[in-house]
């Protein structure tokens, strides 16, 4: 069953159930009101005995009869009315309705006038049981069988009953028409994403017309595709890129494999071997720099408050120990607290520093920076070009200077990746000398 026809199903089933709340309410009010008229009708006719009584014995002058009253019900329309003369007395009744003791109290005046229900002759009639005006002991009914009513109480019904069935249906037909023209943003948004998925091409445009809740479902739709072209993308240029870069120094070190193994004596196989170690080194580092590439861009799993400028520190200090005594290091880092990985953020101010260290001249000096969560390194090299700027924390960027050092062309694409993956940015810094690399993240209140 699609969305539509459960809307409809939906729509008719709170349309028929609306009409028959207001079936149940509507009956018994009619019932009621129908009651009412005719009980105020009872009164009405009761009230008008005096003067039936009167005209009776304006019919009956001059005759015996003159002063007698009929007991037999008169019909008067719709209504009967009966005069019960005194003394009134309970008791079987061959003419109407057996009289009661409450009748007998309300001749009396001792009793107030009533309304009641009884069966005569096969027939229920509603019956209004009054004191006769004027003459104390004489009783006045009037009656109107209760089947009146009943012809316009079951045509009252059947219309209800088919006015719910109509308005099911017609809320039902409404709600799939309506549901139709409502439901085609969703239909064309389905229809687009079966395309997608089919073709598997991301670029195809999601259409976000509307400003309501499926224009929003569409622009989050948009989004995530969008978000999957620019991944897919991004991957596709990360192996190509990854897949030249490995090129290089594989085809070296499968030709000197090779000459390896044409002549061990030669004199030229120490040189040779150490080519291949040095090319595998290179390999090795490209491959680490790749996985964690791939590492900091997938959400970190451990996060805790981390002291960059010990961080600082500590990898000075390493750097210092590897470089011995050709390159100086200045460190001025103020106690900066940041909430992150703790072993991303070491390896990108590592990047920085190694970075740093490999286009420093021999004797030269890095100085290490940071306050305010912004971790700056700056090296004594020929520096950066303007032009190069904007692209050296691009992945397997570099210069054409760049080229004649060892490297992947990853490490402060790392940088950048963590960086922004914790809040931050990194951005190398126009400088007059050397190189100004720059580190900032988002900083936590000391305790």
């Amino acid at each position: 069953m699609n969305l539509r026809t459960r809307l409809a199903i939906a729509g008719g089933a709170i349309a028929a159930g609306a009409m028959l709340l207001v079936s149940v309410v509507l009956y018994p009010a009619v019932e009621a009101n129908l009651r009412g008229q005719i009980d105020s009708s009872l009164v009405a006719a009761a009230a008008k005995a005096p003067d039936v009584a009167t005209a009776i014995k304006q019919k009956f002058k001059g005759t015996a009869n003159e002063s007698a009253l009929p007991s037999v019900p008169l019909d008067i329309g719709s209504t009967q009315l009966q005069i019960v003369p005194d003394p009134v007395q309970a008791g079987p009744s061959t003419e109407f309705v057996d009289l009661t003791a409450r009748d007998v109290e309300v001749a009396k005046g001792t009793a107030a006038a009533y309304f009641r229900t009884a069966v005569y002759d096969g027939v229920a009639y509603r019956i209004y049981t009054a004191p006769f005006p004027g003459a104390p002991g004489t009783l006045v009914r009037t009656a109107i069988p209760q089947s009146d009513p009943a012809p316009t109480l079951h045509q009252l019904a059947w219309l209800l009953a088919g006015s719910t069935v109509a308005a099911g249906l017609l809320a039902a037909l409404a709600s799939r028409l309506a549901a139709r023209r409502v439901l085609r943003p969703v239909r064309r948004l389905t229809e687009t994403v079966e395309l997608i998925r089919t073709t598997g091409d991301l670029a195809i445009p999601i259409p976000t017309d509307s400003q309501d809740e499926i224009g929003r479902l569409g622009s989050a739709f948009a989004g995530m595709t969008a978000a999957l072209d620019e991944s897919v993308g991004a991957q596709r240029r990360l192996v190509a890129d990854a897949s030249h870069e490995l090129r290089t120094p594989l085809t070296s070190l499968t030709v000197n494999l090779e000459l390896l193994a044409e002549n061990l004596a030669d004199a030229q196989a120490p040189h040779l071997a150490a080519e291949a170690l040095g090319q595998a080194g290179e390999l090795r580092t490209l491959i680490n720099d790749l996985v964690d590439l791939a590492r900091y861009g997938q959400p970190a799993f451990h996060t805790e408050d981390v002291r960059l400028d010990l961080v600082a520190e500590r990898v000075a200090a390493r750097a210092a120990r590897r470089a011995a005594a050709e390159i100086g290091f200045d460190l001025a880092c103020a106690p900066t607290l940041v909430h992150g990985d703790p072993d991303a953020l070491e390896r990108a101010v590592a990047n920085l520093v190694d970075n740093a260290v490999k286009w420093s001249p021999p004797g030269g000096r890095v100085l290490i920076t940071l306050e305010a969560g912004a971790l700056d390194v700056a090296d004594a090299g020929p520096g950066i070009p303007d032009s190069d700027l904007k692209f050296v924390f691009d992945r397997f960027y570099r210069s054409p200077a760049a080229r004649a050092h060892p490297g992947s062309g990853l490490g402060l694409a790392i940088v950048r990746q963590v960086a922004e993956a914790h809040g931050g940015t990194a951005e190398a810094v126009p400088s007059r000398t050397g190189a100004l690399l720059r580190l900032k993240l988002p900083v936590c209140q000391l305790p």
